[in-house]
């Protein structure tokens, strides 16, 4: 059986452009978090965690919203949250390991390994959305 589907070019273009806006603002954080101490510091962590989580969740819902389908396709709200709260996590582990005053490559390793989060996000998205098509049903139980 072939599904005929189609991407919508704006949401694409907008998907890129969140992904880049996100980055800057988390790259400019990432500074402030490496230079800030004591309380100051678990404030940066945690915002730059948050906007870079949020940015990259923003970037993939909107590039799958982009990906049209000729049938519905629901997402479960608590898998949703469950999604970004990974992707913050993810990104709150790098900034942690990042931030500290020297960074050589098994801190950077570490970095990279803890930001799988984000793509642990992405896999619980997809694996957890919600199609009204039998094949697409049968694909996700198994059944």
């Amino acid at each position: 059986m072939n599904i005929i589907s189609t991407h919508d070019h704006r949401l694409v273009v907008l998907s890129v452009f969140i992904s880049i806006l996100a980055a800057y603002a988390a790259r400019a954080l990432s500074e402030r978090v490496s230079v800030a101490r004591g309380r100051a510091w678990l404030i940066w962590l945690v915002c730059g965690a948050t906007v870079d989580g949020i940015g990259t969740w923003s970037m993939h819902y909107t590039g799958m919203l982009a990906f049209r389908l000729p049938f519905p396709v629901l997402y479960d709200w608590p898998t949703v949250l469950l999604s970004l709260l990974v992707g913050i996590s993810g990104s709150a582990g790098a900034l942690f390991v990042l931030s500290r005053v020297r960074t050589g490559w098994l801190r950077v390793l570490a970095a990279s390994i803890v930001m799988g989060g984000v793509g642990i996000s992405v896999c619980i998205t997809l694996l957890w959305r919600r199609c009204g098509c039998k094949a697409c049903n049968t694909t996700l139980t198994g059944s």
